[in-house]
């Protein structure tokens, strides 16, 4: 199987399955010298972890990370940096039923078509358990961008047809103060109350995580495949249950006519700015200087506890009722994962760029 890697020169490496012994990621390239613990690692980890609320999964994961290469003395050596993070609350009984069965909107049909084989258990590979290996990578990304004063804020911006009114700077203080990870706090409380309301209906809810980068220098990006905005929607469509991503204006912005829709260059004591950010903060495919502003949709979760046509492996068609345990809506947690993609991408292209120029 490939394509389990993601980056150039900051690169990572998942490995591990939902139920298997654990979970891992080796990440090359982090430059050496840079002060790093466990701890540090632990809290963004924590902020995606199963079991932090009634409106998640029930799966209770300690997700205590263990740093078992690449650091040496608190500091980071140059070499490869091996993260571990055991799986505890594994329940394969529940999911018994899957082995001959294939859920709708599930890849069990997809991946047992294409390999042959599939670990049925919490979907093995392709189970949304692997994005804590995601987190981990992107909290060592993190940690080196805010040394450097770049900023990343993503939060719950709409749950089915509950959104955020009044877009703003928001702080993680401001977001962390909702269990929804919404921070409009009126729009937080219809939120939580519609995801209660599916998870007693045994139904789900779909959503939009938005996100921030602050502070990115001009010069990210390259002019034709690797764009910028082009790398951070391949690194947010890889998030599972992932259905849309626009950048700026995105799809608004198609309603607009060129002249409201241009962002005016402003010039003030020699420094350049913008009257406005539709282009999201990349012209071209690198970054303007501008902050990097985007959105990514997520579909409802496919597990629901309502019965539901299912295809068996002879190819007949069965109701059945899906048991385990899932998020009835995957944004609250989707979250930290948006944070830790973007992370890997910024700090990626921060490296690549020292080479453009001498």
């Amino acid at each position: 199987m490939s394509g389990n890697s993601l980056g150039k020169l900051f690169r990572i490496t998942t490995f591990g399955e939902s139920h298997g012994k654990t979970m891992g990621v080796v990440i090359d390239g982090c430059p050496s010298l840079f002060t790093l613990k466990e701890s540090d690692i632990q809290e963004f980890v924590n902020k995606r972890k199963p079991g932090q609320s009634e409106i998640t999964t029930s799966r209770s994961e300690s997700d205590k990370i263990e740093i078992v290469s690449g650091v040496f003395e608190g500091k980071t050596t140059g070499a490869p940096i091996c993260i571990l993070i055991p799986n505890a609350d594994n329940r394969a009984a529940d999911y018994s039923a899957l082995k001959d069965i294939y859920r709708p909107s599930h890849a069990d049909f997809t991946y047992q078509q294409k390999y042959g084989i599939r670990d049925f258990l919490g979907g093995g590979r392709s189970s949304a358990r692997e994005t804590v290996c995601r987190v981990a990578a992107g909290a060592v990304a993190q940690l080196i961008l805010q040394s450097w004063g770049i900023q990343i804020v993503a939060y719950t911006f709409s749950v089915g047809n509950l959104f955020v009114k009044q877009v703003s700077k928001f702080s993680k203080v401001q977001v962390e103060s909702s269990i929804t990870r919404c921070p409009d706090s009126a729009v937080a409380v219809e939120i939580e109350s519609e995801i209660r309301k599916a998870k007693i209906k045994g139904d789900s809810l779909g959503g939009i995580v938005a996100c921030s980068i602050y502070n990115v220098p001009v010069g990210l990006g390259e002019p034709v495949f690797d764009r910028l905005e082009a790398d951070l929607a391949k690194a947010m469509l890889s998030i599972n249950a992932t259905k849309g991503f626009e950048i700026g204006s995105g799809f608004e912005g198609t309603k607009l006519r060129g002249s409201a829709h241009n962002d005016l260059f402003n010039v003030k004591e020699n420094q350049i700015s913008f009257d406005t950010n539709n282009a999201g903060g990349v012209l071209g495919g690198i970054s303007n200087g501008n902050d990097i502003e985007f959105k990514v949709a997520f579909k409802p979760t496919a597990t629901i506890r309502q019965k539901q046509s299912v295809l068996t492996n002879q190819n007949t068609l069965a109701e059945m009722q899906l048991e385990g345990r899932h998020d009835p809506c995957v944004v609250p947690r989707a979250v930290p994962i948006v944070e830790a993609m973007a992370a890997l991408v910024i700090l990626d292209h921060i490296l690549l760029n020292r080479a453009t120029q001498l």
